[in-house]
Formats: C-alpha cells, structure tokens, sequence
C-alpha cells in the first residue's frame, strides 16, 4: 500500500456512514492523482439476481453529464446515416460495421441500432453482449430516432445493471465536477435506481452504498 492510500485511510472512518455532501467532499479532497479522477458510485441491493424478474436495468442522462468523452457506434439503413453523422455519432454503418463488430472491431463506447437492423446484429451479440454494449430496446439504444439518443449518449447518458452479487456500479462525474454537480448527477441516479425497484422485491431494497474515485478510498454515505 502506497505513503498517500495509508494517510488516507487513517484519515477517514471507513466504517461510518456519511452523509452524501460531506462523502464528496472527503473524496473531491483527496483525489490527488495526475489525471481527471472518475467518480464512482457502487450500490449493493437486496436482490435475488438469479431470478429473471428482480434483475435490475436502467437508463438515464445525467444532469452535468460524466466528464468523459462517448464514442457513439450507430448501425443503421442508409435512409439513417446521414442523420446519425449530423448527430455526432463517430462511428456509423450498416451490415458493412456489423460484420466488422462480429470480428472484433469495437472503436466505441455505446452501440445504437435502427430496429430493422437489430435481426442482423445477432452476428455481433458474442462481441458485444460481454461488454454491455449490444444495442436494448428497454435503454432506448434501438431506436428510429437516432439523432436524440446520440446526443443523449454524447451528453453523458449512463446504462446501469446489477452484477450477480446484486451491486450496480456507475460513474458519475469527475473529480473537477463541483461539489454542487456531483451531488445532482448522484441523487438524479438513485432516483432512477430506486424507481427500477422490481415489484417482486419486498422491504430493503438499498443495503448500502458507498463512493470512491479512481485512486482513492471507497466511504460509504447515505442520502436523503
């Protein structure tokens, strides 16, 4: 363990429970890497997800966005591409970009399809389906309205899903974000989060939740 992660761990009680405003504080302080540190946000819920009807799985843009750049992929028929390239998308192709998905060509941190061309994009689901990227209806990334999602994408639109221990996981800003903003991007998320609470999961549902940045320690914090 590094000089700076054993001060920071005597500094901090990583057993208390913070409140969210004084959470990022300690974290934003003592994000002291020589890069833009991510801030993340991981959520343990009181699930089964082994059963198919309390997986967790949602979409949103964040109010201030992650601070990171999205190369959006949109596949799409010809009638589509030009507005995709209007839209921002900074990679765009029809069954020509499929087959070079399918062998591995991923250049792109989300992937949009046009509906008629979802049937054609099984040759490209071993690829993607792995990396969370294969194009969903129920995250708005199959769409006949490419131009909104490519810029929502582009604006700091985040897809969440719980793992098989029940955690979700997401990033939710820069450590350069203010205070302000990342509060905002925070509370927006588990909004969302709370309000994809599947009707079969009784009583608790959050357990704990805890925000760390990238090279710094995880506090857990609760909000209100």
């Amino acid at each position: 363990m590094s000089k700076r992660m054993e001060n920071l761990n005597k500094a901090v009680d990583r057993k208390k429970v913070y409140d969210l405003p004084e959470a990022i504080d300690i974290i934003k302080a003592n994000a002291k890497a020589k890069f833009d540190e991510t801030i993340d946000i991981s959520v343990n819920l009181d699930i089964d997800a082994k059963k198919t009807d309390q997986g967790i799985r949602g979409s949103l843009a964040l109010p201030h966005g992650t601070g990171r750049t999205c190369r959006v992929a949109v596949v799409a028929s010809e009638d589509k591409t030009a507005e995709a390239k209007k839209a921002g998308a900074d990679v765009v192709g029809g069954e020509d970009l499929i087959e070079k998905i399918a062998k591995g060509e991923v250049d792109f941190d989300a992937c949009i399809a046009t509906p008629d061309l979802m049937p054609k994009m099984s040759k490209a689901a071993r690829v993607l389906g792995p990396r969370g990227l294969m194009p969903n209806p129920k995250l708005g990334t199959v769409t006949a309205d490419i131009a909104t999602m490519v810029q929502s994408l582009k604006k700091g639109r985040i897809n969440f899903k719980n793992e098989k221990a029940g955690v979700v996981h997401v990033p939710v800003g820069k450590a350069s974000f203010s205070a302000k903003d990342l509060k905002e991007n925070i509370e927006a998320f588990l909004t969302e989060l709370k309000n994809s609470k599947p009707s079969t999961v009784k009583g608790t549902y959050i357990k704990n939740m805890f925000i760390s940045s990238t090279q710094g320690v995880s506090l857990m914090f609760h909000a209100n």
